[in-house]
């Protein structure tokens, strides 16, 4: 799979807002320094583990791959939002991660096929 152009540059700032060096945010996502450097650089493509592993750091994910921030204004949510967000944090942090995933990948799917 590759990544288009500015993956690496905005996966660079993501791994600097948080302050961490390419070791340290690496090794938390599951991958070496070697690894993070050749994904900072575009020379390979990242893998929905290695994504699903800076989710949970606190990285925007949806940013880095598409170079669009994740609308973060609460007060503008729905009620079907809220109870949804609820849900979620009333889950363990796997189960969290496995409905972002569920979500993001159906929210690219109905990017592609709108009805």
């Amino acid at each position: 799979m590759l990544i288009s152009a500015g993956v690496g540059e905005r996966l660079r700032e993501e791994r600097e807002r948080l302050g961490k060096n390419q070791t340290d945010f690496g090794v938390a996502a599951g991958v070496s320094r070697g690894t993070q450097k050749a994904y900072e650089l575009e020379s390979s493509s990242p893998d929905v583990r290695y994504l699903s592993g800076l989710e949970a750091l606190g990285v925007d994910v949806r940013y880095v791959l598409t170079g669009s921030r994740v609308d973060t204004d609460l007060a503008d949510l729905s009620d079907t939002e809220a109870t949804v967000l609820g849900h979620m944090r009333e889950m363990s942090d796997s189960d969290r991660a496995t409905l972002a995933h569920l979500a993001f990948a159906m929210a690219q799917v109905s990017q592609r096929d709108p009805k």
